[in-house]
């Protein structure tokens, strides 16, 4: 049987598509110096305790400085849209996320403080001290408002909800924000400035939000 003396024509090689270098993110340092910053009031409150350098009532002064530094990360958290819109930042979007958990983590260390170190774990006069006294109704909602937003914080949770159902689930860190200074208004019995200073501040960062929700539906 003869053969074809012919050579058999070689594919040409299809080049490998070139890997696009994976972009960095800019300023890579900006969440571990939220997370190290965000530690730095608890860190100090344990300084300060080992040292009984927290004045003659330790105890109420851990419960007041755990709620303002919550107060500080929620409002923070409120801030980062306006931010956005006002003066064009974008990196405080990349750790909105981590404020609001830190916002959580340290509303959550008040009510502990209140629960293990004031009450000593008395849930009847607990459930009462909700049921009958203002300040602590309003509070504690606020605490369990911002629980689902904690948990579904991730992108899985974000994927499995769907944006828009997200989106709408973490518009309660408004009401949120709006129990949170009730709740200090009312636990301040003499000196108001600070919690109506801060009243001011979420009510301003709110009331820009209801602007331009505004401007949106004229628009439509």
């Amino acid at each position: 049987m003869a053969t074809s003396d012919r050579p058999v024509p070689v594919q040409p090689q299809t080049p490998k598509p070139r890997l696009r270098p994976r972009r960095s993110e800019p300023m890579p340092w900006l969440k571990p110096g939220i997370f190290l910053g965000g530690l730095v009031p608890l860190i100090s409150l344990g300084l300060r305790w080992s040292q009984d350098a927290l004045g003659a009532n330790p105890i109420a002064q851990i419960q007041n400085e755990l709620g303002l530094t919550a107060l500080i990360f929620l409002v923070a958290v409120l801030a980062c849209t306006p931010a956005k819109r006002v003066l064009g930042w974008t990196w405080q979007i990349r750790v909105r996320r981590e404020l609001g958990l830190f916002a959580f983590f340290y509303a959550s260390l008040h009510f502990l403080n209140y629960l293990v170190l004031d009450q000593f774990f008395d849930f009847g006069v607990i459930l009462e001290d909700i049921a009958k006294r203002p300040f602590i109704t309003v509070g504690f909602a606020a605490l369990v408002l911002l629980a689902p937003l904690a948990i579904t914080s991730t992108n899985g949770w974000v994927r499995r909800l769907g944006y828009r159902r997200w989106e709408r689930i973490h518009k309660l860190v408004y009401v949120a924000g709006v129990l949170a200074v009730i709740h200090f208004i009312w636990r301040v019995k003499i000196d108001v400035s600070q919690p109506l200073t801060y009243a001011a501040i979420v009510g301003v960062l709110l009331a820009a939000r209801v602007v331009w929700w505004l401007r949106k539906r004229v628009a439509s």
